[in-house]
């Protein structure tokens, strides 16, 4: 594993942008948010029926933590050689727990533990207006994921995870959430533009920020641009940097579990709120999805170590492995031949429909 730092390509990103420098009046020094951070949590965006109050007792947000970390221990014990292999057609088996980091205490926030990200409603949960509607596909790639069996058309339908396009997990927002391993975020803020590189997928959130709500909402991109992970503008409120975005592009709308449309928005607000945290909020607003807005909010903390690269390479092998296929089934073949050994530039790559 290659160690994969990007303070340095921040700063020739953030000069770059400044060649087109947003207009900004005379401020205050702001809070920095410099540094890698993460937000590994056991806690997740919805409330887990086990609890009844967003703010869990430290008695048990403790043996939550305990628990956690004697499941990981034993699932991490060594492997008894003599055992021999397992037994293949498990479709419910993962990766390996030494590869998994999804974080074992509870969110604290302020010394807090929660139950979930969501802070309204009060129950903890999205409120879906059509659930199985708005997650159609993310429901049926689960069913597929377990299986095995895809029923694609194309490559062009295969899932994001696959396809390795943007973070699987939704780890790059617009709503950022934490999942299952690489939870790690490096935030570079200038006088006029807050960079966040995602390195789950390596997404990268670009924000220009603006003299006031007024003029950053102004500087929308035009409806018909709708780019990966939407389009984003910010300005300051006191020592909290807010964010809009809106216009996410449609795949991703179909494949994430949190879909925003064409007439929703979010809004994220980042607070340094002491020196080892820096507290997230966002607000989500979309009539399409949800039957009311709904809002919630974490702590990132400074991670622990450099950052490391994470390489996504299923869609580097899987594409062009599922093309060869479909052109050996074309042509009848039912053997590995010259189709197998023809470069993948020289493809061409149009799945039969």
């Amino acid at each position: 594993m290659v160690r994969f730092t990007t303070s340095l390509a921040f700063v020739a990103l953030a000069a770059a942008l400044g060649s087109a420098a947003v207009a900004q009046t005379a401020s205050p020094a702001r809070p920095s948010f410099d540094g890698i951070w993460t937000n590994a949590s056991g806690t997740r965006l919805e409330r887990a029926r086990t609890y009844t109050t967003l703010i869990v007792p430290k008695a048990q947000a403790d043996a939550v933590e305990q628990r956690a970390i004697a499941n990981a221990t034993a699932s991490g014990a060594a492997t008894d050689p003599n055992a021999g292999a397992p037994k293949d057609g498990n479709a419910t088996a993962g990766y390996n727990a030494y590869w998994t980091d999804p974080g074992f205490g509870l969110m604290k926030i302020r010394g807090e533990a929660r139950s979930s990200y969501i802070t309204d409603p009060e129950d903890g949960r999205i409120p879906w207006k059509d659930r199985s509607k708005s997650l159609k596909h993310v429901i049926q790639e689960g069913i597929e994921y377990q299986s095995g069996n895809g029923a694609y058309p194309g490559v062009e339908e295969l899932p994001l995870r696959e396809r390795c396009l943007i973070s699987q997990s939704d780890e790059g927002g617009p709503i950022m959430l934490s999942g299952l391993y690489n939870n790690i975020y490096e935030f570079h803020l200038t006088a006029d533009h807050l960079i966040i590189e995602v390195e789950m997928v390596h997404d990268l959130r670009i924000y220009p920020i603006y003299a006031s709500a007024a003029e950053a909402k102004a500087r929308h991109k035009p409806a018909v641009i709708r780019p990966w992970l939407g389009d984003s503008v910010a300005w300051w409120e006191g020592d909290t940097l807010v964010a809009e975005t809106r216009n996410v592009n449609p795949i991703q709308e179909a494949h994430t579990a949190t879909p925003l449309s064409a007439e929703g928005s979010v809004t994220e607000r980042f607070t340094r709120i002491a020196p080892g945290e820096l507290l997230y909020q966002f607000r989500v607003e979309d009539p399409v999805h949800y039957t009311q807005p709904w809002s919630g909010e974490y702590s990132y903390k400074p991670a622990q170590g450099g950052l490391y690269e994470y390489a996504c390479h299923e869609g580097n092998y899987s594409v062009p492995g599922i093309l060869r296929g479909a052109r050996m089934r074309e042509t009848g073949e039912n053997k590995a031949s010259s189709v197998m050994k023809t470069p993948v530039a020289n493809m061409e790559a149009k799945p039969k429909r």
